[in-house]
């Protein structure tokens, strides 16, 4: 049958392709251990889980409003509105609720690209936000930060990259893959540049915005004056340890891009599955210890990853401040993606390529996995690059 060429041009996950891999070896008797995956292995919370059971029971399982049940949108705008120098007045109707926050972000740039507009991606940057942009005809815009700047993009190089054509800015802040954060003072130089260019939005992808070891990830609703040009992207995946609940959710106080986002929703997916809304609304509204259990654990991990790293002389890397992944430059002995191949047929353990994120110098390692693993992984990977 034919293939339409939006879809044709489009690459596959190579973090998702890579755990394929590494499932199917397992499958066949060999002992991989994953690194390729930016999923927490814990389970979800004990309170959620008995949330979700009660949805079954009391029958949410019809279909329910197009931007989510009232419940949970009233929840994640009072939990915004908590957040540390949030400016932003939240409400209810500015939540648009989605089937995770990776559906969030495709709504956003599907309601704010046409053909031919440019959207600038910070490279490294999560290996979705580009495809999606092709999908929307848009044109992608890289910008390639450096090492020196911690992965960090720098007013000059925004200003360079900015024309008429712009429309969307996305930032990721803590950032998937480096685990680099903007610090306030970054993202008012970012926003100062953006002033000479009114008709460019940012969407700010901030679903790592709990995971934070080193300094606190300032959201960029902290800036008032940029509310009629903010997209706001969060989820419960991480936080929760929810990945496959898929709840996530947009937020906007332009009325027509939330109206024109809710439009397109209602044509592709009706409304996000009922019973995860209601357990999407129990971890907020729940207690929040589990959230800061899990963090220390991350914190723990990351201890763990960087001393064992910096054991291994092949690899150059900044201490994540947040997320929970490793981004270590490789590139003294080889582009990151000879160097994966070698580590998962070698020393089997799965890491994802730098070139999937726009840095191929780089590999990617989730620490989203047990303390034996890592050490078992990391002893692996020092012996196989010896």
């Amino acid at each position: 049958m034919q293939i339409s060429d939006r879809v044709h041009n489009i690459a596959a996950s190579q973090s998702l392709a890579m755990a394929a891999r590494c499932r199917e070896m397992q499958a066949a008797g060999i002992d991989v251990i994953s690194m390729s995956l930016g999923e927490p292995d814990m389970d979800t919370p004990e309170h959620i889980r008995l949330a979700t059971q009660q949805a079954i029971d009391d029958h949410w399982s019809h279909y329910g409003p197009v931007a989510g049940i009232p419940s949970l949108r009233t929840a994640i705008a009072s939990r915004q509105n908590s957040v540390m120098g949030n400016a932003i007045p939240w409400q209810a109707d500015d939540v648009l609720v989605s089937v995770g926050a990776k559906m969030a972000i495709f709504n956003a740039i599907q309601a704010a690209v046409n053909p031919g507009d440019e959207v600038i991606i910070p490279q490294p940057a999560w290996v979705s936000y580009g495809e999606m942009v092709k999908l929307a005809q848009g044109k992608v815009v890289p910008v390639q930060t450096t090492f020196e700047e911690n992965y960090c993009l720098t007013p000059s190089q925004l200003r360079a990259a900015l024309t008429s054509r712009t429309r969307l800015l996305i930032l990721c802040s803590p950032n998937n893959p480096t685990g680099s954060i903007y610090s306030r003072q970054q993202l008012q130089q970012l926003l100062a540049v953006l002033r000479d260019f009114p008709q460019v939005s940012i969407l700010s992808d901030e679903v790592y915005s709990s995971l934070t070891y080193t300094c606190d990830a300032p959201t960029l609703a902290s800036f008032p004056d940029i509310a009629n040009r903010l997209i706001l992207v969060n989820g419960v995946s991480k936080a929760y340890a929810m990945t496959g609940y898929r709840v996530g959710w947009l937020m906007t106080k332009d009325r027509s891009f939330f109206l024109a986002c809710a439009r397109l929703q209602g044509q592709q997916l009706t409304c996000a599955t009922m019973i995860a809304q209601k357990a999407a609304e129990a971890a907020l509204t729940g207690p929040q210890d589990c959230v800061e259990k899990m963090r220390k654990t991350f914190a723990e991990r990351r201890e763990l990853i960087c001393r064992l790293a910096s054991e291994i002389p092949a690899f150059k890397f900044h201490e994540p401040q947040g997320a929970f992944y490793l981004f270590p430059d490789v590139s003294a002995i080889g582009m990151g993606y000879n160097v994966a191949e070698k580590l998962l047929e070698q020393a089997h353990v799965a890491v994802v390529s730098g070139a999937a994120f726009g840095e191929p110098k780089c590999i990617r390692l989730s620490y989203a996995i047990s303390t034996k693993e890592i050490k078992e992984a990391m002893s692996r990977i020092k012996q196989a690059l010896a």
